[in-house]
């Protein structure tokens, strides 16, 4: 499923040192702001880094400069087809940056045509039937929470929402889903990517096969019917960016946000007093701990020389949208609470490959995590905050689990 460029592969490059931050460990993971703060000492706003062993990259840490690289798409193109023929399918990142065939890893005519089905068909969702979805959803959810005193809050609820929602809106079965929930989940873990590759790939084009002989009134359907006229193989490319778009980061957010909500007493305090709103959490979230926090990546085609650091050719830069959001030069003279309500984070990208479902993604997380403070206001942690812990991985904020409990009376 993912054919490879004619050009010819450039050279090699430049083999990583120890002076490059290594962004899969479970000490950066534990402790990425940390980490953030000692990059931005040794190096400034550009940072060489690595994804995985012998993977290396340079990570955007400046909020100017991310926006530079974002609103330029001739230098900072998104086509990874000339530095994938130097990494081996088995490298456990290359799945989540090889090229696909859709939007986001293209550009000029082709991202226009690409992007054109996937907005007019995400466009044409309902939003009250979207809340109300995801309002039943959370209902059965909860339901169960309260049946087993708590639970796992992202296995048990979050999760869940983010995969059923998203399987409803894209008009895919059961069966189907199951499988993409698999493949996906092995894809962000960066364990065994390349198998996880290889399961998503089969279903989501049986998932296309499904929607080419029976439309129905689903994303899939509309985008198959749109006149961009994208073939199967295309298809199934698009369904792999909504779902990996739509499962894993949501569920963080949904879990992240629950998590600033129990363990911050000022912060929980201020939203049950009415003084901010679950919106105003989810946009501080966003700020400090998004959960896709270090991606969008592009690949210079020429050597590019950004702020006097000369950038090489075919090699990743990643912007880190958790150390842009927090940049020093961006918050300096504000006051501490500057950030709430105030949505100029990079959480969701900008210029030509801006999330085209960012509307969706608030409702949803907004709705989920609503609907649970109202029907469960007594949920805790079930650990101390300390012991939790977030998964290892150069892209994502994620932790492992969320436990949760509910008082034995209840």
């Amino acid at each position: 499923m993912n054919p490879t460029s004619p050009e010819p592969a450039p050279d090699p490059a430049p083999s990583p040192t120890a002076d490059r931050f290594p962004l899969y460990t479970p000490e950066f993971a534990a402790d990425p702001h940390g980490a953030y703060e000692r990059m931005r000492r040794v190096y400034g706003p550009l940072v060489p880094v690595e994804l995985s062993p012998g993977v290396p990259a340079t990570l955007v840490i400046g909020y100017a400069q991310a926006r530079r690289v974002l609103n330029d798409p001739l230098r900072f193109p998104a086509d990874p087809r000339v530095w994938e023929q130097q990494v081996p399918a088995s490298c456990p990142v290359r799945p989540m940056m090889e090229w696909r065939p859709n939007a986001l890893r293209s550009g000029g005519t082709e991202h226009a045509r690409y992007r054109a089905p996937n907005t007019a068909a995400l466009d044409a969702v309902d939003q009250h039937e979207l809340r109300s979805l995801v309002e039943k959803i959370a209902a059965e959810a909860i339901t169960e929470l309260r049946a087993a005193g708590g639970a796992d809050l992202l296995d048990r609820y979050a999760r869940p929402i983010a995969f059923r929602v998203l399987s409803t809106l894209l008009g895919c079965p059961d069966e189907i889903g199951a499988r993409i929930a698999d493949g996906m989940a092995r894809i962000f873990e960066a364990t065994d990517a390349e198998r996880g590759n290889l399961i998503l790939g089969q279903a989501v084009q049986d998932l296309v096969t499904l929607r080419r002989h029976r439309p129905a009134d689903d994303v899939t359907s509309r985008m198959l019917a749109h006149p961009a006229g994208l073939t199967d193989e295309e298809m199934a490319h698009q369904l792999v960016t909504l779902y990996g778009a739509g499962i894993e980061p949501l569920t963080q957010l949904i879990g992240n946000t629950c998590l600033k909500i129990l363990t911050d007493e000022d912060f929980s305090g201020a939203l049950h007093a009415g003084q901010s709103t679950v919106r105003d959490a989810l946009d501080t979230v966003l700020y400090t701990d998004p959960p896709m926090a270090n991606y969008c990546i592009s690949y210079p085609p020429f050597p590019v020389d950004l702020d006097g650091v000369l950038l090489p050719p075919h090699q990743p830069v990643l912007i880190s949208m958790a150390a842009c959001n927090n940049d020093p030069e961006l918050t300096r003279g504000l006051p501490p609470d500057a950030i709430s309500g105030n949505r100029a984070h990079l959480a969701w990208s900008i210029g030509p490959h801006s999330c085209p479902a960012r509307s969706h993604a608030y409702l949803i997380a907004e709705t989920a995590i609503s609907h649970l403070l109202d029907a469960l206001p007594e949920i805790d942690l079930a650990v101390p905050a300390g012991e939790l812990r977030w998964r290892p991985g150069p892209f994502h904020r994620a932790l492992e689990s969320l436990p949760v409990a509910l008082p034995a009376a209840h």
